[in-house]
Order: structure tokens, then C-alpha cells, then sequence
């Protein structure tokens, strides 16, 4: 049986960057917003925060850069499944970042995930003017790698663009993306995907 790779998502999979960054950044930097992360219900977030995308985006590279973005624990069901399977199945990491924060989130991603993941792959964003753009987004990305089976990822439309390349796209469950499933049915998807002859479908 040939083993199925798996591309995760890093933030808001592996971890719980919009959460960390809403609770440890944004809200105590802003008293006065009401809005829970519950009702965070578009990504990027910046209408539903009633400010401009650039101020959120300066907020959240901000974030990525700090102490308490190194501090972030891992998301412990991805850990415990991986613990079960991850010796089964080929992990990589795909994750759409700005060039100055990868650094600290492949630092982070093999502190915690090392062990399961040795590739760890980056569309850039927002890149600066002269650097190469290589893939501009996870789409072309996976098109040229050629060897990933299921990408697991928050993003409606990055899990169609999977779906589009004959890939299995499986949504993980955020406030914004629909997905009423817990983390521990979407990761029994998974596994059903991954090891099962006849997989449910979405």
C-alpha cells in the first residue's frame, strides 16, 4: 500500500495563530472591542474589527515576530493523531507567510512537530520588490510538487484548489470557514482518507 502525503497548514492548524494574536495582541491593545473570536467569521478579519486590512496585517506581522508567538503551544488532537499515524503517512508543512517570519515558524513548527514533519514549505507574501516570486499561491505550489494526496488547511478556497488538482481537500474547522465539524471528527476524516479503502466523502 503506498503511503499518503499529507500537506498541513500551519497557522490555524498547527497552531492557533488568529486566536493567539486576537487574545494576546489585539484585545488588550484594544479594551474596547466586543467582538469574540467566535464571532471572527472572515478571514482576514479586519471588517468584522472595523479597521483597515493594512492595520491588521501590521498587527498580525507584529505578532509573528514576538515572544508570545514563540510561546504558542501546538494544536494537541494534530499532535495525538500524528502520534498515531504519523508513522503511516508522509507530513509536510505548506504555509503562506511573509519571507521575515518564516524563520520563527520553522523554529516553532520542528520544536513541536519534528518528529512527524521534516519538509516545511513557504508561499511568500507580501514579498519585497526584487525577490523572486517562484508561487504566488498554495495552489501553484502544489501543482509543481506533484506528490501531495490531502491538504489539510482553514481555507475554503485553498481546499478547492486541491480538490481542483485531484488532490483531497480537507477543511479544518475555524470560525470563518463554515466547517461546524470539531477537530476531532475532522481528523477522523483524515484518517479514513489516509487508511480506509472506501473514505466518506466531505
Amino acid at each position: 500500500m503506498l503511503m499518503v502525503t499529507v500537506a498541513w497548514d500551519l497557522d490555524d492548524v498547527l497552531n492557533s495563530l488568529m486566536r493567539e494574536w486576537f487574545e494576546a495582541a489585539w484585545l488588550p491593545e484594544h479594551p474596547s472591542c466586543t467582538v469574540t473570536y467566535a464571532e471572527i467569521v472572515e478571514n482576514p478579519p479586519h471588517r468584522v474589527l472595523g479597521i483597515s486590512e493594512a492595520e491588521y496585517l501590521a498587527s498580525l506581522d507584529h505578532f509573528r515576530l514576538s515572544d508570545d508567538a514563540r510561546r504558542m503551544l501546538p494544536n494537541d488532537e494534530v499532535l495525538d493523531w500524528l502520534g498515531m499515524h504519523g508513522g503511516s503517512v508522509r507530513s509536510l508543512v505548506l504555509t503562506a507567510r511573509p519571507l521575515p517570519s518564516v524563520g520563527p515558524a520553522a523554529e516553532w513548527l520542528f520544536r513541536h512537530f519534528g518528529g512527524y514533519i521534516r519538509t516545511f514549505s513557504v508561499v511568500p507574501m507580501r514579498l519585497a520588490e526584487g525577490l523572486p516570486a517562484l508561487d504566488s499561491t498554495k495552489k501553484s505550489f502544489l501543482q509543481w510538487l506533484g506528490k501531495v494526496d490531502v491538504l489539510v488547511d482553514d481555507s475554503a478556497a485553498n481546499c478547492a484548489d486541491a480538490c481542483s488538482l485531484g488532490m483531497r481537500g480537507i477543511l479544518f474547522p475555524q470560525p470563518w470557514n463554515g466547517n461546524r465539524a470539531t477537530i476531532a471528527e475532522t481528523l477522523e476524516l483524515l484518517r479514513s482518507v489516509c487508511f480506509d479503502c472506501n473514505p466518506q466523502p466531505n
